[in-house]
């Protein structure tokens, strides 16, 4: 009888578009590398009350040694509690807490004229917060529920994105990295609520880039995870660590160094090693790989 035991690279393989691939952080995205600082810069976490955004971006960001990150989700109690593992383990690391409802313009309003009051401005978003519950087929999903989790992870994002981009002085520049996932341009049954609103975002990322020529903003698969959203059905694949999507964050967020923003408005898996993408820069950026787009039925030229 064939061995049914799951292989834990299963997703990983599939999905590969490296030659090296990672389950946990590696010393070219390691927070600690002067290289990644973000010396004097505000970031912005949403969703950084557990999992990816507290584990994850909140702890990776903290090590680079930035001016101060906002700490965005609805639980207060959560988010003081983050804000306290910074502050011990990082005390010159200003960090604000701010209790929001990403999907509530007035609470998205109120998040960005806190950050306005003390900082004038952010230079780095991370929008994390997203909810993953409807899972159900097409003909069966509450449809209520499905529309409620839409409006969080695609209206929220592109609330907070929005008000970002407002309060960001003229031409200044800026990092936004987006999560997005595999079932953004992969069909897996019963996930249509996560998929399509992933997809959205994902091509949220793709106007932000060819609106604001000064920001990049890439839409990242963060891996998977062992994080209170992790469903059963993918526990068998669930290695990667939080520090994994984090550290990419931190080498994508950073000023110095290798060239980022060819990556801008394209999709990237955190599993993928940064060395081996920026060497393949030129084939990415010709080729129009990444995007979610027709330019290899079309060609690139035709939609420019």
């Amino acid at each position: 009888m064939a061995d049914q035991t799951p292989d834990p690279d299963y997703f990983v393989k599939s999905q590969q578009f490296t030659a090296h691939t990672h389950r946990d952080v590696y010393p070219a995205i390691n927070p600690t590398n002067s290289s990644l600082s973000q010396s004097g810069k505000v970031i912005i976490v949403t969703g950084a009350s557990q999992g990816l955004g507290a584990r994850g971006f909140v702890q990776s960001f903290a090590a680079t040694g930035p001016k101060a990150i906002v700490l965005v989700a609805r639980n207060a109690k959560k988010l003081d509690e983050v804000a306290a593992s910074v502050n011990e383990k990082y005390p010159n690391v200003d960090t604000l807490t701010v209790s929001t409802d990403v999907s509530d313009p007035a609470s998205v309003a109120a998040l960005f004229e806190k950050v306005k009051s003390k900082y004038g401005h952010a230079d780095v978003l991370v929008n994390n917060a997203a909810v993953f519950n409807s899972i159900a087929p097409v003909k069966d999903v509450d449809h209520k529920a499905w529309w409620d989790e839409m409006t969080i992870n695609i209206y929220g994002t592109f609330l907070v994105t929005q008000s970002f981009l407002k309060l960001l002085p003229e031409s200044a520049p800026a990092r936004i990295i987006t999560l997005t996932t595999g079932a953004a341009y992969e069909v897996f049954p019963n996930l249509s609520n996560y998929g399509l609103s992933k997809l959205v975002v994902f091509e949220l990322m793709a106007y932000v880039t060819v609106e604001n020529p000064n920001v990049v903003a890439v839409a990242v698969h963060p891996g998977i995870v062992p994080t209170d959203m992790l469903k059963d059905a993918f526990a068998p694949f669930a290695h990667d660590k939080p520090e994994l999507v984090g550290g990419l964050a931190t080498w994508l967020a950073a000023w110095e160094g290798e060239d980022r923003s060819f990556l801008s408005g394209r999709y990237l898996s955190a599993n993928w090693d940064v060395d081996d993408l920026v060497k393949r820069k030129e084939e990415i950026v010709d080729g129009g790989l990444l995007k979610l787009n027709l330019m290899g039925q079309f060609g690139e030229k035709q939609f420019k």
